[in-house]
């Protein structure tokens, strides 16, 4: 069996550490960056019918790129976004939920979905979270779709106005 020595050695925090060179791949920005939720109530939508979330509240939008519920990729930002959230999906009642789901459309066309299903067993709303990954162009944009079915009743999608962001969705420009 081989023994190894430990040799204890200290640094003086007096000394002045000099590095040279250059120091490549740290740094930079992850923008454009925004972030969304809704605040004023629920937003009444049709049963087992996809429907455009709707964002009424912007914490912050570093380029201005996220307008009527949507995220555009500004000019000369093409590249790797993350984008991430939540949607409180309702049917309005107890035991009345069947189906929730949460689609991610680029440019009108869904890249990415997240389903929950209880139809042997109804509830009544579902806070589902979402992330994804997505390679775009300048000019490419984003929305959030929820779909809601249930037993009888009015679905929604809904917001909070005591300020929690039950409904959110954000996103950011990957550092590549």
């Amino acid at each position: 069996m081989a023994i190894d020595k430990i040799q204890s050695e200290s640094i003086n925090l007096a000394d002045n550490f000099a590095f040279s060179g250059t120091v490549t791949g740290a740094g930079g920005v992850n923008t454009p960056a925004f972030f969304a939720y809704k605040v004023g109530g629920n937003q009444v939508i049709s049963d087992a019918t996809g429907t455009k979330v709707t964002f009424d509240t912007e914490a912050y939008d570093t380029a201005n790129a996220f307008s009527s519920s949507k995220f555009t990729v500004p000019s000369g930002q093409a590249g790797k976004y993350f984008f991430y959230g939540a949607v409180n999906l309702d049917a309005g009642t107890y035991d009345r939920l069947n189906v929730g789901i949460i689609y991610l459309y680029k440019n009108g066309t869904i890249v990415s979905n997240w389903r929950v299903s209880f139809q042997s067993n109804p509830i009544y709303y579902i806070e589902r979270h979402f992330t994804d990954t997505l390679d775009l162009a300048v000019g490419d944009y984003i929305e959030v779709y929820g779909y809601v079915d249930v037993v009888s009743g009015t679905p929604s999608i809904n917001g909070n106005g005591d300020g929690r962001h039950q409904t959110q969705f954000g996103g950011f420009k990957i550092i590549e």
